[in-house]
């Protein structure tokens, strides 16, 4: 007999809004988008942040429909300034998990 706590419900819950950051090619995000689609990961990505315009992951996220926004660090007096700027973008967002994906800051 299967305890009534393991027993499947009769919903499942929704896909917690992850927010996932790079500064390279996006191919941790890539594995991260795959295992989403496959049903591996139970995740909904909500944001892909990166602290580099110029970074290929970018136009990767864009072109799977996802919402991608750049903090860039150069553009802060402080470390301590620039990470509550990627803190408050992911609030935004609404993100339960953070991913560091190759984020290089």
């Amino acid at each position: 007999m299967v305890p009534s706590s393991l027993e499947p419900t009769a919903s499942i819950s929704a896909p917690p809004p992850i927010g996932v950051l790079i500064s390279g090619r996006g191919s941790n995000l890539q594995a991260i988008m795959t295992a989403i689609d496959e049903g591996r990961l139970h995740a909904r990505i909500a944001v892909v942040l990166s602290n580099r315009a110029d970074a290929a992951g970018l136009a990767r996220a864009t072109a799977a429909g996802l919402v991608v926004d750049v903090v860039d660090h150069r553009a802060f007096p402080s470390r301590a300034d620039f990470e509550e700027a990627l803190a408050r973008r992911l609030r935004e967002a609404r993100v339960t998990l953070i991913c560091l994906a190759g984020f290089m800051r």
